[in-house]
């Protein structure tokens, strides 16, 4: 195993050829000289459809014969295929670590490509069915196979005994399908297919109980807003068509692999930038940043499961790989990426703000995940587009980990999703406690677990960046000490302290929160923790939480010990033409950034040290720090600064009212329907008319007969006359 580890990083290190200029991303500064696209090299595979195509399969097998199949059926049918896709997808990486070798061009990409069939070939409009797979791609294909079952296996234990077992699997299966779509799509119509599929089956799954109203209505709201994204991003997608004539992203940023300021003649700034930001409204949608967010945390509506897999390795990356894929595109469209990074770090600010005083656990970690998709879009509208990667993975590692605690923890409590009704469970509960603790260590950056590492360079590259400013950072830095907050606010009230337990006839339902509650049951009683299926996949996502920050050490902590950044390295062939630099003055302060590390950890530490003062040595845990001290601000983030009572008082009452009382009653009933009554009354009214000569009276008859002759024979007269 050590010589195969050994020859990876030896291949790993080689595809970054000469190209030391790790830029934003990285941490050592820009690269100097003229930029000259080297075409990539391509080779072809198989593989590539079989991977997409497994979880398919699965997901026809358990929705069309689930229930021939049985449980145990089930099972092997859902998360045997998924395991079978990771596998593969290790064999293809090896593959392509095997092609980024010496034999490749120095400093040029390099990918495995497959066509499975043509598409729509138009007039000078040619779309293949086909799929790609380069470094940017394979980060994505591993985390997506690889922690998707992980939630596969664990969802064998929380959704036992659920009526809609095998469609709950078909829906994931087909979940995941959707996303390697989109993920290995080697042109932008493959991966919309992909970007449409996550977003039906997230319908499909938020509101799988659709019994409940509030389900149906929260998968309804997560369809809709994310139409509204999608309406974005085909006209940007149109529009780099209009421009390249291709869709294919490797095209597109070879064709803008220039000089720093400077375009092709044959593409306009306004286009690209125009382009940029109709694409990144569609990232809005999908990755849940302002004004599109409000989908997201109703998400929670489905079963925990899904919640992981939608907020940790698939649907909600989305727009954050999107952005990366596209990074040529976003490199010269500077103005699009101030939008990026502006709205990243505000939304990560916001979001942190209101998980602050939630009380529903899986509410704060969904206000959580869109605080760190901000995070990932400031990496991204800075230019630090390895950066935005790093951090999409490690948050996929601590963020499942997170989620699925969380269900643990719910099934433990009877379906309680209320903290305050919990507390101590740290005795009942240790692999749940301890994996838990894991994660939140690395969501608040706490060194050595892995969101110290990625976090620590959006930081970075926040200040430094020739994008970035002090603003953002502070911005950014303020939504981290949130973070570290609202996280051990967790801890405490859930796995520290005494046990306060499930008051009698709490639990199913308990009030507002309880829209998203899960719904099948277990008997009352102490709580226990979960079995192995689900224990084993939070213990592989704590120990990835603990160690996967190690494949992105930045140079400054890792370069005077020869540890490289494996994980830049790596990405470098897919982002060498975009890289933005740093500020000349910060470019190589290695003092400075040392001292943004210590003083983000410091922020993280006075965090968690307030957290300690408010619910730490056998405080209760029940009291509200906001309520008692500001309850003008507890309610202001209470009820999530009013955002979603702003866009019902200025969109949806509007909205309805013009649809009812215009489009309804005026255009429908009046208009329409006047229109086509008028005209079956007139008909009606004549066919009456002309009924009444029909009779049966021949003296009727004769007398019409002879009154007939009479005016023809008028007529003819007439004519003669006239000629």
């Amino acid at each position: 195993m050590q010589p195969l580890l050994a020859q990876t990083a030896q291949a790993i290190a080689a595809s970054a050829g000469q190209a030391v200029a790790h830029g934003a991303g990285g941490g050592h500064g820009a690269a100097e000289g003229p930029i000259v696209a080297v075409a990539p090299t391509v080779e072809a595979t198989s593989l590539l459809a079989v991977v997409i195509l497994l979880p398919l399969l699965g997901a026809a097998l358990n929705g069309f014969l689930g229930k021939r199949l049985g449980t145990q059926g089930v099972n092997l049918v859902g998360c045997g295929t998924v395991a079978l896709s990771a596998l593969l997808s290790w064999k293809l990486v090896l593959d392509l670590v095997q092609l980024s070798g010496p034999g490749h061009a120095a400093g040029g990409n390099f990918g495995l490509h497959q066509n499975l069939f043509p598409w729509i070939h138009v007039g000078s409009f040619q779309a293949d069915f086909a799929l790609w797979l380069d470094p940017l791609a394979a980060v994505m294909l591993l985390v997506v196979t690889n922690v998707g079952f992980l939630i596969h296996l664990y969802s064998i234990g929380y959704m036992k005994g659920d009526p809609g077992y095998a469609r709950f699997f078909a829906y994931l299966n087909l979940f995941l399908f959707s996303m390697l779509c989109l993920v290995l799509g080697d042109n932008l119509l493959v991966l919309f297919l992909g970007w449409e599929g996550v977003g039906l089956c997230s319908y499909l799954l938020i509101g799988f109980w659709f019994e409940d109203r509030a389900n149906a209505r929260a998968g309804k709201k997560a369809f809709v807003t994310n139409r509204v994204g999608d309406f974005g991003f085909a006209l940007g997608m149109m529009m780099l068509f209009a421009v390249f004539g291709t869709l294919e992203p490797q095209a597109i940023n070879q064709a803008l692999a220039v000089p720093q300021g400077s375009l092709p003649a044959t593409v306009p700034l306004w286009t690209l930038e125009a382009a940029a930001l109709l694409l990144f409204v569609g990232a809005c949608g999908k990755s849940a940043q302002i004004p599109l967010y409000i989908w997201l945390p109703d998400a929670m509506a489905g079963p925990t499961p899904v919640s992981a897999l939608i907020h940790a390795a698939t649907m909600v990356t989305a727009g954050v790989y999107m952005v990366a894929r596209l990074n040529g595109v976003f490199f010269h469209a500077e103005f699009a990426c101030y939008v990026v990074i502006v709205v990243g770090a505000s939304t990560a600010l916001l979001a942190a703000t209101i998980g602050l005083v939630q009380n529903d656990i899986k509410k704060v970690l969904a206000y959580s995940t869109v605080s760190q998709l901000g995070f990932m879009f400031v990496a991204m509208g800075a230019g630090a587009w390895a950066v935005g990667v790093f951090h999409l993975m490690t948050h996929a590692f601590f963020k499942a980990c997170l989620f699925l605690g969380s269900g643990s923890v719910i099934l433990a409590m009877h379906h309680e999703q209320d903290m305050r009704f919990y507390g101590g469970l740290k005795r009942f509960m240790p692999t749940t406690h301890w994996t838990f603790l894991f994660a939140t260590l690395a969501i608040a950056g706490i060194f050595p677990f892995a969101g110290f590492f990625s976090k620590d360079e959006i930081l970075w590259n926040a200040i430094a960046s020739q994008r970035g400013g002090t603003l953002i950072y502070a911005v950014v830095l303020l939504a981290a000490f949130c973070t570290a907050f609202y996280m051990f606010r967790i801890l405490w009230m859930t796995f520290w302290g005494e046990h306060r337990g499930v008051p009698e006839g709490h639990g199913h339902d308990h009030g507002a929160e309880s829209a998203d509650d899960d719904h099948h049951h277990h008997a009352h009683g102490d709580p226990q923790e979960s079995p192995w299926t689900m224990t084993v996949p939070l213990m592989v996502l704590g120990v990835l939480s603990l160690v996967g920050g190690f494949l992105g050490v930045p140079a400054v902590l890792g370069g005077h010990f020869g540890f490289p950044n494996l994980l830049h390295d790596w990405l470098h062939p897919v982002f060498q033409y975009s890289t933005v630099a740093l500020d000349p003055t910060m470019a190589h302060n290695h003092a400075m950034e040392y001292g943004l590390m210590a003083l983000s950890l410091g922020v993280a530490g006075l965090s968690i040290f307030l957290t300690w003062l408010l619910w730490g040595g056998g405080k209760d845990a029940l009291r509200d720090i906001f309520a008692e001290k500001s309850p003008w601000l507890h309610d202001l983030l209470w009820n999530k600064w009013y955002v979603d009572e702003l866009y019902e008082s200025v969109l949806l009452k509007p909205l309805v009212f013009v649809s009812r009382e215009v489009l309804w009653r005026i255009v429908d009933e009046v208009i329409i329907d006047g229109l086509v009554n008028g005209v079956a009354s007139f008909c009606k009214q004549a066919a009456d008319k002309m009924g009444r000569a029909q009779d049966g009276d021949v003296g009727n008859y004769a007398t019409i007969m002879v009154a007939g002759m009479v005016v023809l024979l008028l007529v003819i007269v007439g004519f003669g006359v006239g000629t």
